[in-house]
């Protein structure tokens, strides 16, 4: 794994364009493009800076520069039987550690194995003004007060430019094994309604095309009684590659046809679009998290899924939009640590506009 350490470059660009009132618009590797769909001014890359600073496997924790490619990373914890709980998407194989936290996304698991926010322990960062802060560590309870590291999960870059970032680490599970069985959208949620009081060890859900995919994860006789009592038939391990990657076919953006991401209660009603089986025009539903979170791909104006959503105690958002942060809490935030909004404005301004 390359080592290298920007931190000094990286404070005197921020410092610079403080000085000039320019924009910085901060990326990693840039495979979550969208993020930074309303981000404005001169580019800054953290790529390169690189490198674990420690990993204690164990302990469950490693340090790492925030330009450290997620690959990388995650080939490292594999040696040594661990890995990143949240599953980070890495869309088109790319991504960084620090564009990972940024970006606050999870993928299939994450009702199970907890959110990035759980999984960030501390954070070294540079605010707006080029300072450099530290807050949290490598433990779970290191902190009194408010857990400013854990802010930074999801701030898509308005707070600061990551350094480097404390994660807590999982084991690899001996075993696991995907289960398919053929059923509607609503005779999946029963069934994962079900799962969910139960001890079964599932790890991960999705419901698309007439067919509900059930990860199960563990020791190996526990996974394979649950596989028994699961029934269906068995399935390949890929799919959660490609749905935390978003690299199934819902996600594909095509031509008067918008992605919208839905999360509400796991029990609301479904889309229209999820009919059980497959769906025409181009139009395509998946359901995951055990239901909490559901990708909408359709052609009906937004006005019908906003109606959809504001039915179900939902929020739609389209999917590839770029990032909208709540302006009240989020431009109170903003101003503490940047202060003069030198850092990805546009995401949330200094006004609170969001």
């Amino acid at each position: 794994m390359a080592e290298s350490d920007r931190t000094a470059e990286l404070t005197e660009r921020i410092r610079d364009a403080r000085a000039r009132q320019v924009k910085l618009a901060v990326f990693g590797s840039r495979s979550k493009s969208w993020c930074l769909a309303n981000a404005e001014g001169e580019l800054l890359a953290v790529t390169g800076h690189s490198g674990v600073i420690e990993y204690r496997p164990e302990e469950l924790v490693v340090t790492v520069r925030a330009g450290t490619p997620l690959a990388d990373l995650v080939e490292l914890l594999a040696e040594h039987g661990q890995y990143l709980p949240f599953e980070p998407p890495r869309v088109g194989g790319g991504g960084t550690v620090g564009g990972a936290v940024a970006a606050g996304l999870a993928g299939p698991g994450r009702p199970w194995r907890g959110s990035v926010r759980d999984a960030v322990l501390g954070v070294e960062m540079l605010n707006g003004l080029g300072e450099r802060l530290v807050f949290g560590g490598q433990v779970m309870k290191n902190v009194a007060g408010y857990d400013l590291s854990r802010l930074q999960a999801g701030a898509c870059g308005t707070l600061g430019v990551l350094l480097s970032v404390s994660l807590r680490l999982l084991p690899l599970p001996e075993v696991e094994e995907t289960r398919v069985l053929r059923c509607t959208g609503e005779e999946a949620q029963k069934l994962v309604r079900g799962w969910s009081r139960s001890s079964l060890p599932v790890t991960a859900t999705c419901h698309f095309a007439g067919r509900l995919n059930v990860r199960i994860s563990g020791a190996d006789s526990p996974v394979r009684t649950a596989a028994a009592s699961l029934g269906g038939e068995r399935g390949g391990d890929a799919l959660w590659k490609e749905l935390r990657d978003r690299a199934l076919p819902c996600f594909e953006r095509r031509p008067g046809r918008t992605l919208w991401e839905i999360a509400c209660p796991p029990a609301a009603p479904l889309p229209p679009a999820d009919t059980g089986g497959d769906v025409g025009d181009g139009e395509e539903c998946v359901v995951e998290w055990a239901g909490a979170r559901r990708w909408w791909a359709t052609h009906r104006p937004g006005g019908e899924v906003q109606a959809y959503a504001a039915g179900i105690d939902a929020r739609a958002l389209p999917a590839y939009a770029g990032p909208v942060l709540d302006g009240a809490v989020s431009a109170r935030l903003k101003r503490a640590f940047d202060p003069d909004n030198v850092l990805n404005p546009g995401i949330v301004d200094a006004d609170g506009a969001s």
